[in-house]
Order: C-alpha cells, then structure tokens, then sequence
C-alpha cells in the first residue's frame, strides 16, 4: 500500500463514487443514499426512503461507498419506481390521454408538466388563463403579494427630492 492510499491518520481511504447516474441526473456520492435521492426531480423524502428500504440498503449510508450491485439495485429500483409505487404516492394522476396514474421522475417530470400547462393554456380553462397572465393559479391572495412591479411601498426620500427640487424651481421663477 503507498502512502497516496492513506490519510494522514493512518487509516485507510475507501474508494468512493462522487457521481451517481440515474438517467439524466447526476446525483451526488458523498451524500446519504436518501439526501442523495431526494435531489432527482420527482423524488421525494418518502420515495427515497421506500427505494432504499426496497433496496435493502441503509438510508443513512454514503451514496458513493456503495457496492456496484447496490447502486445498480437503486438504479433499477428508481427507474422501475412508477410500476411498484402506490397509486396515492404518484405525482401525475389520471393522464388526459392516457387516463393512467403515473409516477415521473427525471426530465420526464418537467416535460409532462410543462404538457399540462401549454394543454390548460391552449383550451382557456381558468388555471390556463391564470397562467398566461402570470398570476397566481391556486387561489392565493393577489391583493399584497406576488406584486410583478418594481415598487411595493411609497418611497418617501424621492417625493421628498422632487418636493425640494419643485420648490427650488418656483423660487427660482419667482425672481
């Protein structure tokens, strides 16, 4: 063993995956299986923590210090994720098309919901509409947040300036 393969405290240093790929996503090896997870789109804590359980794995282990069978297990268990999770765990309900209940992750998530809003734009329905005009769709209060414009309270110093500069120009006019 060289010196290189060793920490200063002597102890030995264990190979570890910094990067995980599932799909498209990059996930990172140096977190817990479940952190790690939980940042791919359209998985969440609960998803993660049934994977890993699934898996037989602990979810509080290093990502990356994984065997390859155990990343390959979570690999699989992910990709195979919208076969086994429950009905009420799936994040796209009743498609319109299709009218089944699926569960996306990845890219696939944001390009079906991305479907949904250009579907709901395109036939007018009021959150369509709400969404054209860039306003609040799930019944939030409009009346003091979400305010699009740059100004929200009175800006007291200008119209003390343009007081002050109004008054220099009568006195000015005045002589």
């Amino acid at each position: 063993m060289s010196a290189e393969d060793q920490d200063p405290d002597g102890d030995e240093e264990e190979d570890i995956q910094y990067f995980v790929r599932i799909g498209q996503t990059d996930l990172d090896g140096t977190k817990s299986v479940e952190r790690s997870l939980t940042d791919m789109n359209g998985i969440g804590h609960r998803a993660a923590r049934i994977i890993a359980e699934e898996a037989g794995i602990d979810r509080r282990a290093v990502f990356g210090k994984l065997d390859e069978e155990d990343i390959d297990e979570v690999v699989s268990l992910v990709e195979g994720f919208a076969e086994e999770a429950p009905e009420w765990l799936a994040n796209h309900r009743n498609d319109f098309f299709a009218g089944e209940t699926t569960h996306e992750t990845g890219n696939d998530l944001e390009l079906t919901r991305r479907q949904d809003i250009n579907r709901m734009k395109m036939i007018d329905s009021y959150k369509g509409v709400r969404h054209k005009r860039g306003q609040k769709v799930r019944g939030q209060r409009t009346k003091s947040t979400g305010r699009s414009e740059g100004t929200i309270g009175v800006n007291v110093e200008a119209i003390k300036e343009e007081q002050a500069e109004e008054a220099a120009a009568e006195e000015g006019d005045e002589e």
